[in-house]
């Protein structure tokens, strides 16, 4: 599918964004494991939690849909899953597949799980390797390293806890070996260097687990065999579906954006602090607590943004969304620098390379490093013919780029924004037909 971006006049108006992925992800996948009733609302009906909810489903987990956004999961505990018939495929969802590979390491099974064609190029070896010292029996392509992953089960629980410091800054592996160390006897410690976002301990803790956090957030301790205890969870709006539209506001001229009921997890919202180093116009108001997350409005409006530098202990905070903020970066004054962000190469693409190959077709001054990009601006961005490759982050940061290029902008493969923000483009379409910009 192509979509058409053409210059927008101003974008007004207030919008939701959708569920906070990584949130949507882990109820189900805590509400599978959960005795009880689990009632999520909210829920992302993005391809990539679909992924997830298709997989439990396969391993004999009941799940209803109970309207728009509304899940009911039935638990079935730690040890109630069945082994499923075929493979358990993950789709795009790097986060499926590797948490369930701590889920699944538990279990007394055999299963497979594999993923779509960029799914198979991610590494799994991150989370395979602390697995296996775990006492999982795990193999995959590539030595082990690619899926499709094989998880060979056992008739006993085997897994024992370990003390691990994680070697990349990577929620989704801290978060899998959380996960397994649910079915161990005794502690799992998980360190980390620097702190990733915290959705998976915060949701732990809500559904019963005995955990412990240490050393601001970069030290969990988790105490297994843990029984989980079902229970509602509302899923706030996900600030990074909520980071294109803050963009483009800051970048539309008189634009006049409110975006409601945003997570605003402090370890969610480096793009916010960084903004407002540009000198964004950005307030958060009506704060409040969901669930154990921090959620919040946000309001922004048309700022002239200045050039920062990029890097260090912020970059996990903000990896999702350095995409977009290199858009705002080509419209910042004076040269902005994005380093120590190599991660960026392993996600649904290489990032890296294809953002600023795309915006340089728009006459972006974007030169690109092994960990990051030297953007020098402002330019006047020109309508060019743009692809994004497949990846959803990839095709939202290059309309808000169309939004404020001269000319018409046509993206390539536009659709695969479903995967995170379904209905983006009609998200759009309502705040440029609010100021009569469409």
């Amino acid at each position: 599918m192509e979509i058409k971006i053409c210059r927008a006049n101003s974008l007004k108006g207030e919008v939701e964004v959708p569920g906070d992925k990584s949130i949507s992800h882990r109820a189900v996948m805590l509400g599978a494991l959960a005795e009880g009733i689990t009632e999520i609302k909210g829920f992302l009906s993005g391809e990539d939690c679909l992924s997830t909810v298709k997989c439990f489903r396969q391993l004999g987990v009941k799940i209803e849909e109970l309207g728009k956004n509304h899940l009911k999961v039935y638990g079935v505990g730690l040890n109630g899953f069945t082994e499923p018939e075929d493979v358990l495929d993950a789709g795009n969802s790097g986060t499926t597949m590797r948490l369930l590979l701590g889920i699944l390491s538990g279990q007394k099974f055999y299963s497979v799980i594999t993923g779509d064609a960029s799914l198979r190029k991610r590494p799994m070896d991150r989370v395979i390797k602390p697995l296996k010292m775990m006492g999982a029996q795990i193999r995959a392509r590539n030595k082990d390293s690619l899926a499709p992953v094989s998880i060979l089960g056992h008739d006993a629980a085997v897994l024992k806890p370990i003390e691990y410091e994680t070697p990349v800054a990577s929620a989704q592996v801290k978060s899998a070996l959380l996960l397994a160390g649910l079915f161990c006897e005794g502690t799992t410690v998980i360190s980390e260097k620097v702190k990733t976002r915290d959705h998976t301990e915060r949701m732990l803790k809500a559904f019963g687990a005995d955990i412990e956090i240490k050393d601001e957030g970069r030290r969990i301790l988790l105490k297994g065999p843990s029984h989980l205890r079902g229970r509602e969870v509302k899923v706030p709006g996900d600030i990074s579906s909520a980071s294109f539209f803050i963009v483009a506001g800051c970048l539309v001229p008189g634009s006049e954006i409110i975006i409601s009921n945003v997570g605003v997890n402090s370890t969610r919202t480096g793009i916010l602090d960084i903004l407002s180093s540009m000198g964004a116009d950005i307030k958060l108001f009506n704060k409040r607590i969901l669930c154990g997350e921090p959620v919040a409005d946000i309001a922004v409006k048309h700022s002239s943004l200045k050039a920062v530098e990029i890097g260090g202990e912020i970059i996990p905070r903000v990896i999702d969304e350095i995409p977009v903020l290199a858009v705002a970066a080509c419209r910042a004054y004076g040269t902005t620098v994005i380093r120590d962000a190599a991660e960026l190469r392993y996600k649904e693409t290489d990032r890296i390379g294809i953002i600023a190959a795309e915006l340089r077709k728009m006459g972006a001054r974007i030169k690109e490093m092994d960990d990051g990009f030297i953007i020098e601006g402002p330019v006047s961005l020109k309508g060019a013919s743009l692809n994004s490759h497949g990846d959803h982050r990839i095709a939202m940061a290059l309309a808000v780029a169309g939004l404020t290029a001269e000319g018409e902008t046509i993206i390539k493969d536009a659709q695969c924004a479903a995967i995170s923000f379904p209905n983006f483009y009609e998200t759009l379409w309502e705040l440029m037909e609010i100021s009569g910009g469409k």
